[in-house]
C-alpha cells in the first residue's frame, strides 16, 4: 500500500459523509446495492459487525491496493429485537411508541477493508434514553420528519432527540451512524488522517 492510501466510502447515508467531512478527510464515494440480512442466530453487536463486514466484501474485487474501503451499519437494538428501517409510516409509528419511555442500545459495526487484503471489524455501542412521548408527538414526528430510512425510525440530531432523548451512556456520533472517535484511530493506523504528513 502506498504512504497515502485512499479512503472509499460505500455508504448512502448522508449524516456518514458529513461525519467523515467533518473529521476533514478526503474521499470517494461508491454505491453498490447489497443484500442487508443476516443469520437469525447473531444478536446485538453481532449483527452490526456481520452486516458491515458483508457489505464489505461486496466490493472486494475492485478495490486497488491503495484504497481502503469504509463500510458501517447502525442497528436499534430493544430487549431481545433488532429495529431496522421501517417499511412504512405505520411501522415506524409502533417502533416508537415501543421505544417512547424506555431505554435502549443503539449499536454501529464499521469494516475497513484495505485493497491489500487486510480487514478489521469492530463496533460501538450507545445507550439512548427517551422520556414518555404522546401519540400525538410521535405522530408529528413521523408526518415532519420521514425517518423511514433510519433504525428504529429516528434520527438523534432529528425533531425526537431534542425533545425525546434524556440521556446518553456513549458516543453520540455512533447514534448518527458512525463511531468517529474509534474510525479516526483506526484509520490513522492505516495512513489516512487530515492532520497531513507525520513528521
Amino acid at each position: 500500500m502506498s504512504s497515502t492510501p485512499r479512503l472509499i466510502l460505500a455508504s448512502n447515508s448522508p449524516r456518514r459523509r458529513q461525519l467523515l467531512t467533518d473529521l476533514g478527510l478526503s474521499y470517494e464515494i461508491r454505491l453498490r446495492e447489497v443484500d442487508e440480512t443476516y443469520p437469525p442466530h447473531l444478536r446485538r453487536a453481532a449483527v452490526a459487525e456481520y452486516l458491515a463486514a458483508h457489505k464489505a466484501d461486496a466490493y472486494r474485487a475492485d478495490l486497488a491496493p491503495d484504497e481502503v474501503l469504509l463500510t458501517a451499519d447502525t442497528i436499534v437494538c430493544l430487549d431481545h429485537d433488532v429495529l431496522n428501517k421501517p417499511a412504512d409510516e405505520a411501522e415506524a409509528i409502533a417502533m416508537l411508541t415501543r421505544l417512547q419511555g424506555r431505554a435502549h442500545d443503539v449499536y454501529t459495526g464499521v469494516c475497513l477493508l484495505s485493497g491489500d487484503g487486510r480487514r478489521t471489524v469492530f463496533s460501538d455501542r450507545t445507550q439512548v434514553h427517551f422520556r414518555a412521548l404522546s401519540p400525538a408527538e410521535i405522530g408529528f414526528y413521523v408526518r415532519t420528519c420521514q425517518p423511514l430510512d433510519k433504525a428504529g425510525a429516528y434520527g438523534a440530531q432529528d425533531w425526537i432527540g431534542m425533545v425525546a432523548v434524556t440521556k446518553l451512556e456513549g458516543s453520540y456520533f455512533n447514534v448518527m451512524g458512525l463511531p468517529v472517535h474509534r474510525v479516526w484511530e483506526e484509520l490513522e493506523q492505516l495512513g489516512i488522517t487530515a492532520l497531513g504528513p507525520t513528521v
